[in-house]
């Protein structure tokens, strides 16, 4: 009798963390129960600026239904706060030049409530049909 090697896919169990470095691979093949599943809010939205991708977590803690935020405008309709130099000048900025964004910067929500302390973690990668702001709350 002749005993074939059996060959084990290990899979990482571990969630991606907010400053995981090989976060913008696992976000372009997640689901979206896993982006679910995470602790910081996603958003991310097509070249056009429409939200396609909504998570639980930023939906429970922005207060917004991810009914209501699917397929608006990101920086007019959903956060019109960040439609400015910091945020929404760097996502053009990369689809222009052709070049990947992954910044992580401080940042100060205002729209619909109370001003709240973040860190934005911006990612954009030529080529991808998603751009996505990363929001942390925990600081």
């Amino acid at each position: 009798m002749r005993i074939r090697p059996v060959s084990i896919r290990m899979e990482t169990l571990t969630r991606p963390t907010f400053e995981s470095a090989d976060l913008p691979d696992w976000m372009a093949t997640c689901r979206e129960q896993e982006l679910d599943d995470l602790d910081f809010g996603v958003i991310g939205f097509d070249l056009d600026g429409r939200v396609q991708r909504y998570n639980a977590t930023e939906s429970r803690l922005a207060g917004l239904a991810t009914a209501r935020v699917l397929g608006q405008m990101f920086f007019t309709s959903v956060a019109p706060c960040m439609n400015n130099f910091m945020v929404c000048q760097r996502f053009e900025d990369a689809l222009r030049d052709g070049t990947p964004l992954d910044d992580t910067i401080d940042y100060v929500l205002t729209l619909r409530m109370r001003p709240v302390k973040v860190k934005l973690r911006l990612l954009a990668r030529p080529g991808e049909g998603f751009r996505y702001v990363l929001v942390q709350r925990r600081i």
